[in-house]
Parts: structure tokens; C-alpha cells; sequence
């Protein structure tokens, strides 16, 4: 770890940190809690993903279905209108829609073909969004000045390393760059974030092998078409499963820094408090080595 012990995290005039964990259990929070504080430079792994590597792909889909329209398709051709996601730091929905979700077309859904087309589209946007954290570090602190930066990762981080090679690259990478977090939810986490879900499926990324073997599962126990599946029932069925596949991945990426429960992540108020409970996870670290 870039951080040794609590001391040499107090002492630091360059804190750089990593959260990494299931999407929903404090990462954003903590990361416009800091960035809020005006010291912290916050880079949004998703924001970044949308834009620089996702958004020509975004874009282009908008026009698709634009294109059908023939208002929009005169107005298109003739360049008289711009087409573009209004993403941010807080609505990532045109990205998790282009995403899209397998099944049938008349409620939403797309061919599994496509589907995994956008799938390993994102694997490869998300890896280099990864990569370029170095970059950030180096520009805001060259450029915008602050001393310390978060990176606020996606949930499916885990699933674009190979969390249990000591010399995958990017993890290698990022462990010699930043301080890795794991914000590690409980049995009764799970259980909410899957009743979150239940209520508003969204689209999510996953590792080629778990949903190629999700999908053949669903079809053999549905006992539908692919063309018949009702998207929001594959999702939803597939994401308690994928919960479950993620939580060894992320323990083991885990092991290169330090882990901190969500309750405790939802005690914290401000950035002292922040700096006291990765303190204190340092120490634990040590200890248990």
C-alpha cells in the first residue's frame, strides 16, 4: 500500500484514494462529500466512461432512433440540430441505456448479440478509463492544484480485472497509484440493494462468462425465446446472482489495500472523519498481516 500505516496517511500531503464496491453503498457520497469540502479532486470512473470513451457510441444510438422520425431526420440531414447526452457526475442514465437490456423488442430489448456487443464495448471503455486515473492525479494537482484526489470507481470494476493475478497491469497499476478502498456492505446491504433494484432495474455491465452462463440459465428455466424474454425479468433475475459473483472478486482486490464496512462509510459526515476511518482501516491492515 502507498500508505504504510495511519501516520503515513495523516502525514501525507497528496492523499490519493480508490473506492471500489457495489454501486449504491456510499462511493459517490463520500466522493462529492470531499470534493464538496473544496480540497479533493473527484474523478468519476462512470463520467468518464460516458464521455471520453462511450458518448460518440451514445450519441450515434440517439440518432438511430432519430432518425426513424421524420421531422428529426430533415432536421438531422441538414444539420440544424445537435444530438448529444447530457450526462453527469450524478445522471449516468444515457449510458446505462445505451447499454440496454437482452429480450424482446417490443419492450426495449435487444438482441443478445448486440447486447454483448455493447457489453465489451464498456469492458474496454471502462479499462481505459481506469488507466487514465494516473493522468488525473497528475492533472489535478498540475493544473488545478488540489493535493488530494478520490476515484470514485464503477461497481463492475472487478469484473475487467483478474482480481486473483498478483500481475494483472491495471491492478498493478492502480495499487501503486492510490490507496484501495473496498466499501464491503453486509448480508442485510444485499438484501436492500436488491429490493432497490427489484423496484427500478437498470442496465449494468457484466463479465462475458457469468452472463453468457446467466443467460443460457434463464432460457433453460424460463423455457423462452430469446426474442420472448421480458428484459426487466432477466435483469432482475441475473442481479442478485451477479451480486454474489462480485463479492469474492471484490475480496481479493481487497487484499492490495484496505476495507471499511458501509455502516461505517454512512456515519461519516465530513472530511475529517473520512481521514479518521481510513486511518483506522490502515492500522487494521496492519495488524491483521
Amino acid at each position: 500500500m502507498i500508505y504504510a500505516s495511519a501516520d503515513d496517511w495523516h502525514a501525507a500531503q497528496h492523499k490519493r484514494v480508490m473506492l471500489f464496491g457495489m454501486s449504491g453503498l456510499g462511493k459517490t457520497y463520500l466522493s462529492d462529500m470531499l470534493r464538496a469540502a473544496g480540497d479533493w479532486f473527484h474523478y468519476s470512473v462512470d463520467y468518464r466512461i460516458g464521455t471520453r470513451y462511450m458518448g460518440e457510441h451514445i450519441a450515434d444510438n440517439f440518432k438511430r432512433h432519430a432518425m426513424q422520425v421524420p421531422l428529426l431526420r430533415e432536421l438531422l440531414m441538414s444539420d440544424s440540430i445537435y444530438v448529444g447526452s447530457n450526462i453527469t457526475f450524478e445522471n449516468l442514465a444515457p449510458l446505462s441505456t445505451y447499454l440496454g437490456k437482452p429480450g424482446d423488442p417490443a419492450k426495449g430489448g435487444l438482441p443478445f448479440d448486440e447486447y454483448l456487443h455493447r457489453q465489451e464495448q464498456h469492458r474496454t471503455a471502462e479499462q481505459l478509463a481506469m488507466r487514465d486515473t494516473d493522468l488525473f492525479v497528475r492533472k489535478a494537482r498540475e493544473i488545478y492544484g488540489y493535493d488530494n484526489f478520490i476515484c470514485d470507481t464503477s461497481g463492475s470494476i472487478c469484473e475487467v480485472v483478474d482480481p486473483e493475478d498478483p500481475g494483472d497491469p491495471l491492478l498493478s497499476l492502480l495499487e501503486q497509484t492510490l490507496l484501495m478502498v473496498w466499501i464491503k456492505g453486509s448480508d442485510d446491504h444485499t438484501a436492500e440493494l436488491v429490493r432497490r433494484f427489484d423496484r427500478a432495474p437498470k442496465p449494468m455491465y457484466y463479465q462475458p462468462e457469468f452472463l453468457e452462463s446467466a443467460w443460457t440459465a434463464y432460457l433453460d428455466q424460463s423455457g423462452k425465446a430469446p426474442e420472448s424474454v421480458d428484459p426487466d425479468d432477466f435483469i432482475r433475475w441475473t442481479y442478485a446472482r451477479a451480486l454474489a459473483h462480485r463479492q469474492p472478486r471484490y475480496a481479493a482486490m481487497a487484499r492490495r489495500g484496505i476495507t471499511v464496512s458501509a455502516d461505517e462509510v454512512a456515519a461519516i459526515r465530513n472530511p475529517a472523519d473520512f481521514d479518521a476511518m481510513v486511518a483506522s482501516a490502515i492500522d487494521r491492515t496492519a495488524v491483521q498481516a
